[in-house]
């Protein structure tokens, strides 16, 4: 078992976490980030729309399962305006594999609203992108964070896990609303380069503190981590 110098209280606030411990998090993160992420073609392009479209594919979807529908998607409708022309028809057969039937008619709305109201260009602001049929706050903030540079850190179930174990917080049971953890997960996000911070926490999700049988003794946060102590608490499944 590690012996850890983390409180054992479990802090109500985000100011109550210590400013040492969110730098520590944030640097281990980082490190362990940088030589391991992972490779996928939304992840090279800078392109707003590309990163719109795959940011709508991958609600609820495997990565991997995503990769070969989105590349064959950009090559039929390589733009909000041929997306919007497109028929909901054509569009619900092409996503049929992702599952979420009602995915191709919000992304088909989506697509006629941001051509009627924003000239075809994927609007940079939350606010905006938030009116939009089927885009809710995580894939707000990942298109501001991945396609425009804003300094949105998100929120999801994989990153409220995370934040949960190490920093032995209670996000409640719908986690990924948790407006203490969504309030956290901006605190320890770095002041530049947030999309890619996001990223690595997915990275970091999937690869080590999984959901069941997290990989704690390959872990790099497991000095300071907070789940190892005692018994593994049910709300960190």
């Amino acid at each position: 078992m590690q012996h850890n110098s983390f409180s054992a209280a479990v802090p109500t606030t985000a100011e109550a976490i210590a400013t040492k411990r969110i730098q520590w998090f944030r640097r281990r993160l980082q490190g362990w980030a940088q030589s391991h992420r992972r490779d996928f073609p939304w992840r090279r392009t800078s392109d707003p729309y590309a990163i719109f479209v795959a940011e709508f594919m991958l609600q609820k979807t495997a990565a991997a399962t995503v990769v070969p529908i989105y590349e064959t998607f950009l090559a039929q409708y390589p733009s909000a305006i041929a997306l919007a022309a497109a028929s909901v028809e054509d569009l619900t057969e092409l996503l049929q594999p992702l599952g979420l039937s009602f995915r191709a008619q919000r992304l088909h709305q989506s697509a006629q609203i941001i051509c009627q109201e924003y000239g075809g260009q994927i609007p940079r602001q939350e606010s905006e992108l938030l009116k939009l049929p089927g885009v809710g706050p995580y894939t707000a903030r990942s298109i501001c964070a991945n396609a425009f540079c804003e300094p949105k850190a998100v929120l999801d179930t994989n990153v409220a896990r995370i934040l949960e174990r190490f920093f032995n917080i209670e996000g409640g049971r719908v986690k990924f609303r948790s407006p203490l953890l969504q309030k956290v997960a901006t605190l320890v996000a770095p002041k530049r380069d947030v999309g890619a911070w996001n990223l690595g926490l997915l990275d970091f999700a999937a690869a080590v503190c999984t959901a069941r049988n997290p990989q704690c003794d390959e872990c790099p946060l497991r000095q300071q981590c907070a789940y190892p102590q005692g018994e593994k608490s049910a709300r960190c499944g």
